[in-house]
């Protein structure tokens, strides 16, 4: 096999893995918000198959640069990725996990702020937030601009930061988990964690629904630390079932109607 099919078929596999992951992950929340929460996504099947669609299509942008690096690490030992656990001090395994994390962070802090300029918003980011309300299944609703701003980040660092394999591992599926559980339209982790002293550092759910509500705040993805330095944190939403879109009408027509609004705006 030559160089060129060997990168493509690597590239073609890792396209396959990242769209399972992401069906597999995706649909295993949108399944437990249908238990959690029955109805909740009602009348959004037309939207999710569209997040679907888009998100299949970040997965062909994702898995190419997966696969030139994983067949690089392979046969050439090009990137920093180590399998030998002793390679590198035990106490530097939770270390790299945080320096991947923190690093994508910022990236992601960043370009997202830098998609919320109006020109590049019509352009690219608002294919995300077409998601109204977002659902477990928008974790990857991108155009490819964004899915390619999102696709090179870790490729990167694995070839400037030493990381165990295990530990890359980690760094995906905290990547996946997050990506997902931050659309459900719930939150799923315990009240302590997401509204307690951690909660104030820590991007869940309830954060990421503000961003969704206003836009213009709230861009981190697992840190509050770039929102809170930079005058972009807004704090937490907060959720209603679908079921409640009744009881809070539009502002207008009148006084009291508005004051309505007003409050289910910030109860959403």
């Amino acid at each position: 096999m030559t160089i060129a099919l060997a990168i493509l078929a690597s590239a073609l596999a890792m396209t396959f893995i990242v769209g399972v992951r992401y069906l597999i992950a995706s649909g295993g929340f949108a399944l437990a918000t249908r238990i959690k929460h029955p109805g909740l996504y009602a009348g959004l099947d037309k939207q999710m198959w569209r997040e679907v669609r888009w998100s299949l299509y970040s997965a062909a942008i994702y898995g190419v640069p997966a696969g030139v690096v994983a067949w690089g690490w392979q046969n050439h030992g090009w990137t920093k990725i180590y399998a030998d656990i002793h390679a590198m001090p035990l106490w530097y395994v939770p270390v790299s996990i945080f320096a991947y994390l923190f690093l994508h962070d910022t990236w992601f802090y960043w370009t997202h702020r830098w998609m919320h300029i109006p020109k590049w918003f019509r352009i690219a980011h608002a294919v995300h937030h077409a998601s109204r309300p977002p659902t477990a299944w928008a974790a990857m609703s991108f155009h490819p601009i964004e899915a390619l701003t999102g696709a090179i980040v870790i490729p990167a660092l694995v070839f400037l930061i030493p990381i165990h394999v295990g530990a890359l591992g980690v760094v995906l599926t905290v990547m996946t988990v997050m990506g997902v559980t931050n659309h459900m339209g719930w939150e799923i982790f315990p009240r302590f964690l997401w509204s307690g002293p951690l909660g104030a550092w820590l991007i869940t759910a309830s954060h990421h629904q503000r961003h969704h509500e206003r836009y213009g705040c709230n861009y981190g993805l697992y840190f509050r630390f770039w929102d809170r330095l930079c005058g972009t944190d807004e704090g937490l939403g907060r959720f209603r079932h679908r079921s409640d879109a009744a009881l809070c009408p539009p502002a207008g027509g009148g006084a009291d109607r508005g004051r309505t609004a007003e409050r289910c705006r910030d109860a959403a």
